[in-house]
């Protein structure tokens, strides 16, 4: 990728005062797009509740006293994890707050971190733009195209509530312009959607860089993945060593019935990794129990119906079958995958599809 200047980050008050002159060419944003970004509470580890309703208990247990229920989205100080009791799940890990206690599966570990706006957008080979990730708990959108065309998108609105992307979500930016109040703003493109574009608070988004895709040992011919469905772990191998070990959650083996549902689960076998991704739109399913998942980073496709590892901002499940297929991962280890499996990828474009015999072998087995 091409770059004008290294240091293409500014504080937001030397951007405004470069607005009349290096920014003079950037559009005044419309009156209606005057959102802001909410104020989040303090603290060095943040958890989003990801269920529609949690219950926030006196101790790490579901028969304790509850003290309050906390709904979708709210923002919760994290103190630490601990080992509570959840009778008849596989997940027995809880966060403890300065309230209470709320069970892990349901809170997504986030952090706070808004940015310097971006002076300038990059030249690539797709024209101006560059991949950014949602470093803050969310942020809303303002569409920029309506009406609204991917079905999460339409679903929000149907339901009355506000666009958002998620911490770790990543999109590309391939507009910037300054509203009548100072507030700097990118424009939003999910580069393989429906076609849906927004605007969001410039501060909320981290510019990614070329180094953070730069391969991991990539003169090692000899690598593997083993994905144990029984233990939901992956083991990343060189050889036979073990080089890399993380939690996982793979696709559900059983309904809520209790019964076996085989379409659901990761497919057991040999596969090669065929496509990879920084992001990509996520869907499947039925019109009645289908999904559809915006921005979802560090895709690697090893399926040919759409089976990856990538990075997961909807639950904090891993250890337990959750997927109808994939292998959800955290952020930081999808990412790790992302680098160190063949094909590699480069900054621009960012996405890569390779034939036969494919890339890295990924062995998927049950114990």
């Amino acid at each position: 990728m091409k770059t004008n200047k290294q240091n293409d980050h500014l504080t937001r008050r030397e951007f405004l005062k470069l607005s009349a002159t290096s920014l003079g060419a950037l559009l005044i944003v419309p009156p209606q797009r005057t959102k802001l970004m909410p104020d989040f509470p303090s603290g060095e580890r943040l958890g989003r509740v990801v269920a529609g309703a949690l219950s926030l208990h006196a101790r790490p247990t579901p028969d304790s006293a509850k003290i309050r229920t906390a709904y979708e989205d709210e923002i919760l100080v994290i103190e630490r994890t601990v080992l509570g009791s959840q009778p008849f799940r596989q997940n027995q890990t809880w966060q403890e707050t300065p309230e209470g206690y709320v069970w892990s599966p349901d809170i997504q570990p986030v952090l706070n971190l808004p940015n310097d706006p971006l002076v300038d957008l990059p030249q690539t080979s797709l024209g101006a733009g560059v991949w950014a990730e949602v470093t803050v708990p969310y942020v809303d959108l303002a569409i920029a195209n309506p009406p609204a065309r991917a079905p999460w998108l339409r679903n929000r609105l149907e339901s009355g509530l506000s666009p958002r992307f998620f911490y770790s979500q990543i999109v590309w930016v391939d507009q910037i312009e300054v509203d009548a109040e100072g507030q700097v703003w990118y424009g939003l493109n999910e580069r393989f959607g429906y076609g849906d574009l927004f605007w969001a608070p410039a501060e909320a988004f981290r510019l990614l860089t070329p180094e953070e895709v730069t391969p991991i040992s990539p003169e090692v011919e000899n690598k593997y993945i083993r994905v144990d469905v029984s233990r939901q772990t992956i083991s990343a191998f060189e050889g036979n060593n073990e080089v890399y070990f993380a939690r996982a959650s793979t696709g559900v083996m059983f309904n809520a019935a209790g019964e076996r549902v085989d379409e659901w689960g990761t497919p057991v076998g040999q596969h090669r990794i065929w496509r990879k991704s920084i992001s990509l739109p996520l869907a499947g399913g039925s019109a009645a129990a289908g999904w559809d998942l915006p921005a979802v980073g560090w895709i690697s496709l090893f399926v040919g119906s759409g089976v990856a590892f990538h990075s997961t901002y909807w639950h904090n499940n891993y250890g337990v079958p959750t997927s109808r297929g994939c292998v959800n991962l955290s952020p930081d280890d999808a990412k790790w995958v992302f680098r160190w499996t063949q094909p590699q990828v480069a900054f621009d474009p960012g996405d890569v599809t390779v034939g036969m015999p494919g890339g890295t072998m990924v062995e998927v087995f049950e114990t």
